[in-house]
C-alpha cells in the first residue's frame, strides 16, 4: 500500500511539475534524430501557415528523410521553421519547401524541391527560403468543406437543368457542331502554330504601353487640348458644311468635263504616241543633249580649261598698214583711172570719189617707206590699178605682192613721191 501511495504521488509530482512549467511533450529531447549535428547544415524557411507541424517532424527529398524540424516559431503575420538536413544532400542553392502528408490521416513533414531551373550552386549552411517559395497542401478538413459547399449550396441542384438545355441544343444540330467542333481544332491548331508571333504582338504591346505610361504628360495635355480643338471644329462647322459642298460641286463639274472630253483626252494621248515612242528611242542621245545645255555655249569638255563663272581671254590683232592702204588705195585687179586730179578710186571699177577742195590732195612731207613688200600700181593722181589683182582678200593675206616699197605719201599725196 505504501508503495501505490509512493507511486502516486511520483506521478502527481510529475504531472504538477510538467503543467507548472508550461513544457510540451515535444521540448524533452527525444532519442532517434535522423541526422547527425555534427554533419548536418541548418536552414530557415518561411511559411504562411504551418497547420500542426510539429518540431522533429521529417523533412524529405524525393520522399526520403534527410532531416528534421527542429524549431518553429512565430515571426510577425507568419511563422519560420529551422531544418535540420544533412549535409551530404545534393541540391541546388534555390530550393522550395512545401507542407505535406504521409498519408490522407497520415503525419506531416516538409518537402524540400530544386526550384524550377535551379541548377547552379550547392545549398549551403544558414540558407533562408522566403515566403513565396514556400506552400501547403490542402488540408483534409478543407477538401470535405469545399465539396459540402458544393453540393448544398453551389450549383448541383442547378446540374439537371444545365445538362437539359444542352442536350436541347445539341438536339438535330449534330452535324452543325461537329461541324462547328472541327473549325474550332483547326482556329486552336493555327492559334498554337502562331504562338510565337501572339507573344511577339504581346510583347510589342507591353512596350507599346510602357512608352504610353513614359508619355503620359504629353498624352494628358493632348487630351487637354483635344476639348479646344472640337470647339474650333464646331464653331466652323459651317465653313467647312460649305467646304464639303463646294466640294461636291468640284467633283460633279470634274466628273461632267472628264465625261465631255474623255474622247479628246483618248485622242491626244494616241497622237502623243509617236513622240514619246521616239523620245524613247532617241534615250542614248538626250543625256550627251542635256550636257550640252548645262554648259551653253561652250561645251561640257570646257569645265576643264574654265574653272569659276568667267574666263580670262587674251587676243593679239595685227594689222599691216601697208597691205590695207595697198588694197583700198591702189591694188586690186584692173586698172583704175584716176588722172592727176586727186581723188580715191574703188578698186576694181571705175567710180572715183573726188577729194574735198577739187585741185587735188593737199601735198604731204615725204614719209618713211613702209616696210614690207609695196604694190606695183603707182601712178599718178590716185593710183593707176598697177598690180596683179588679188582684190581686198589678197591684200590682207599678203598675196599676189610685188617686190617694190611705196612711201605713205605716194598712198595718200596722188602720186607725190
Amino acid at each position: 500500500m505504501r508503495r501505490l501511495v509512493r507511486g502516486g504521488a511520483a506521478a502527481l509530482a510529475l504531472v504538477t511539475t510538467v503543467v507548472l512549467t508550461g513544457c510540451e511533450a515535444t521540448d524533452l529531447p527525444l532519442p532517434g534524430s535522423p541526422v547527425d549535428k555534427d554533419h548536418a547544415i541548418s536552414l530557415t524557411a518561411e511559411f504562411d501557415d504551418v497547420l500542426n507541424l510539429v518540431p522533429r517532424s521529417p523533412v524529405k527529398v524525393n520522399d526520403v528523410t534527410v532531416g528534421e524540424v527542429v524549431d518553429l516559431k512565430r515571426v510577425g503575420w507568419h511563422a519560420e521553421a529551422v531544418l535540420r538536413i544533412q549535409d551530404d544532400v545534393d541540391l541546388p542553392s534555390q530550393v522550395t519547401a512545401d507542407i505535406r502528408q504521409t498519408s490522407l490521416l497520415g503525419e506531416k513533414y516538409v518537402a524540400l524541391v530544386p526550384a524550377k531551373g535551379a541548377t547552379s550552386g550547392r545549398l549551403e549552411d544558414g540558407a533562408r527560403i522566403p515566403l513565396d517559395e514556400t506552400g501547403r497542401n490542402p488540408e483534409l478538413e478543407e477538401v470535405l468543406g469545399a465539396l459540402s459547399f458544393l453540393l448544398n449550396g453551389g450549383g448541383v441542384g442547378q446540374l439537371a437543368t444545365i445538362t437539359r438545355e444542352i442536350n436541347a441544343v445539341f438536339d438535330g444540330r449534330q452535324g452543325r457542331m461537329r461541324h462547328l467542333l472541327g473549325e474550332l481544332r483547326t482556329l486552336v491548331s493555327g492559334l498554337d502554330a502562331q504562338k510565337q508571333d501572339i507573344l511577339t504582338a504581346m510583347e510589342k504591346l507591353n512596350s507599346f504601353s510602357a512608352t504610353l505610361n513614359k508619355e503620359k504628360g504629353t498624352v494628358t495635355a493632348a487630351l487637354d487640348e483635344f476639348p479646344g480643338a472640337v470647339k474650333v471644329l464646331a464653331d466652323q462647322r459651317k465653313q467647312l458644311m460649305t467646304m464639303l459642298e463646294a466640294l461636291d460641286r468640284l467633283g460633279k463639274v470634274g466628273t461632267r468635263v472628264i465625261g465631255a472630253t474623255k474622247d479628246d483626252l483618248l485622242a491626244d494621248l494616241r497622237s502623243l504616241e509617236p513622240v514619246v515612242r521616239e523620245i524613247a528611242d532617241a534615250d542614248d542621245q538626250i543625256p550627251p543633249a542635256l550636257g550640252l545645255l548645262i554648259s551653253f555655249p561652250f561645251p561640257i569638255e570646257s569645265n576643264d580649261i574654265v574653272h569659276g563663272d568667267y574666263a580670262n581671254t587674251s587676243i593679239v590683232f595685227s594689222v599691216n598698214l601697208d597691205n590695207l592702204f595697198q588694197n583700198f588705195a591702189g591694188g586690186g585687179g584692173g586698172g583704175g583711172g584716176g588722172g592727176n586730179g586727186g581723188g580715191t578710186c574703188v578698186p576694181g571699177t571705175p567710180l572715183c570719189v573726188p577729194l574735198p577742195g577739187g585741185g587735188g590732195t593737199p601735198q604731204l612731207p615725204d614719209l618713211p617707206d613702209l616696210p614690207g613688200p609695196g604694190g606695183s600700181g603707182g601712178g599718178s593722181g590716185g593710183g593707176s590699178g598697177g598690180g596683179s589683182g588679188g582684190g581686198l582678200l589678197g591684200g590682207l593675206l599678203g598675196t599676189n605682192r610685188t617686190s617694190s616699197s611705196t612711201s605713205l605719201g605716194q598712198l595718200l599725196g596722188g602720186g607725190q613721191a
